[in-house]
Parts: structure tokens; sequence; C-alpha cells
């Protein structure tokens, strides 16, 4: 991949969790284009394995580390890893996270008359409770306790950054995804909480928010079996001033700047929407 402008961060390890996945490894490559050595962290050994191999072909240096973002025993582990072959961490980038059917409705807004026709329709009430723990955990836990793990040692840079990834649904929640909705303003919440409480360290906190990107995730709610786009496709870019889906690559800039202490070291505690002008948007 080519990135938008480079930074220097030769010298500097990164971690990348979720690294095995489209975003995680968009992400993991460009920080390795710009001279990190990057470990990619990803439940699945041969997803991180790939990136990294990825990368080293390229002409970066990478290892892939498998690991559980719930578990800490398996960070811990994956934090022993990375130091002793890449040394301590210096940008931690909390990419793992998602949603899960489970705590999703299929209406829009409850209407009585439509449960009452069709019996099997999942509403508000019909949410299964660990299916909402589970999304909750994936990204809120998920991003607390590889901060925890890896800011222990980062706490001792002079220059660190920690990078969350919230979601346009942070600032206002989308239907039908309640659940993923609440769980990334917890990270808005959360980043910002950790950013003053780490500001007296060399540690700064900031969370990228990206818009509406087609990924294999959402591609089912945007895009019927035959290809065209949904009801709700057409809700979002109505509301997306620029009138498109944002591509993986628009999000890296956004990256390479929180990531850099040059260029962001007064940049602190600040969720970056990168989303084609959907927040700033009433609709009208």
């Amino acid at each position: 991949m080519s990135v938008p402008f480079k930074v220097d961060l030769n010298g500097k390890v990164a971690v990348v969790t979720g690294g095995g996945g489209v975003l995680g490894s968009y992400f993991a490559k460009a920080l390795a284009e710009c001279g990190a050595n990057v470990a990619i962290l990803d439940l699945r050994q041969e997803s991180a394995d790939q990136v990294s191999k990825e990368i080293n072909e390229a002409g970066g240096k990478a290892i892939g580390v498998a690991a559980n973002v719930l578990d800490k025993e398996s960070l811990l582990q994956a934090k022993d890893i990375v130091e002793k072959e890449l040394g301590e961490v210096d940008i931690l980038l909390n990419g793992a996270g998602g949603n899960n059917p489970k705590g999703s409705t299929d209406d829009e807004r409850y209407d009585a008359e439509a449960v009452k026709n069709n019996p099997d329709l999942k509403t508000f009430f019909d949410l299964d409770p660990k299916g909402v723990s589970f999304v909750f955990d994936l990204n809120f836990l998920g991003t607390l306790l590889p901060s925890q793990v890896f800011g222990a040692s980062m706490v001792r840079k002079k220059h660190a950054s920690i990078i969350n990834v919230s979601s346009m649904n942070a600032y206002t929640p989308l239907t039908k995804i309640p659940a993923y909705s609440g769980a990334k303003a917890a990270i808005s919440n959360f980043t910002q909480w950790l950013a003053v409480y780490f500001s007296k360290t060399g540690i700064r906190v900031n969370a990228i928010a990206p818009g509406f990107l087609v990924t294999n995730q959402n591609r089912g709610l945007l895009f019927n079996k035959d290809g065209t786009p949904t009801e709700r496709t057409h809700k979002i870019l109505r509301n997306t001033p620029m009138d498109r889906f944002g591509e993986p690559e628009e999000l890296i800039g956004g990256l390479l700047f929180l990531a850099d202490e040059n260029a962001s070291s007064f940049v602190n505690g600040v969720v970056l929407p990168i989303d084609g002008g959907f927040s700033a948007y009433s609709g009208v």
C-alpha cells in the first residue's frame, strides 16, 4: 500500500490489536511503511501471520502474535513476545472490535402491528443479554485491557501514543444496533478519560471515528443479495454530504497524524471524525 503522507516512525514499536482484520491490516501496514516495527495481534494466529508476512515481504518489519483482547493473561503473554522480539511499545492501536447480530434488532422503530403480523421479528424486547454483553466486552474491554497491559510500560516513555477506534455511532446512535452504538460511545468517553489520566506521563490518548465504510461485517446491511443498495444505504448516503462511502485508505492520514509526536504533540483526548461530513450534517 502507499500511505498518503509519511511520518518518521523509525525506531518505534507499534502494536495493532485486531491487526489481522481488514481495517487492522491497513493500519499495521501504514505504520510499517513509515518505519515502525509492528506487532500484529489477532485472535487467529494465521491472520496475524499473513499480515506480518506481507509487511516483511514489502521491506518492513513485523511479527504476528496470537492474543485475545478479552483475556488479560493472553495479553500479558503477547506483551512478553513483543518486548523480546521488538522492544517496548511506543504506539498502541486498539483496533479490535465489532458487532454481533445478537445485540441488534430487526426493526428500526417499535410497531405493535408489525410484531403482531410477524412473531419472529426481533425487537428491543428480544435482545439477548449475552449478545449485548459480548458486543460491549469486545469493544470496550477489548480496548481497556490492552491499554492496561501495554500502557504499563508505555508510561516510561517520553513520547507514546494510544489510538482507539470509535465510530459515528458514538455521536448519534444508529437504529438497529444499540449494543454497538453504546459500546462505541463508551470508547469515546474512555478515550477522554484515559487522556486525562495519563496527562502527566508521556502518553497521549486519542481516537479516530470512522464514518461509513463497506466491510464484510456490514455488507449485508448495506446491499441486497443482488448487489443493489438497501434503504439503509440510501439513508446513510443522504446524510453524508460527500455522498459516498469511505475507503479504508482514507483513515490512514488521521491515524498517522495522531501517531506522530511531531505532528500532534499537543493533541490529547480528541476523537477525530473521518466521515465525509456525516457528523456535521443535520439532514436539512
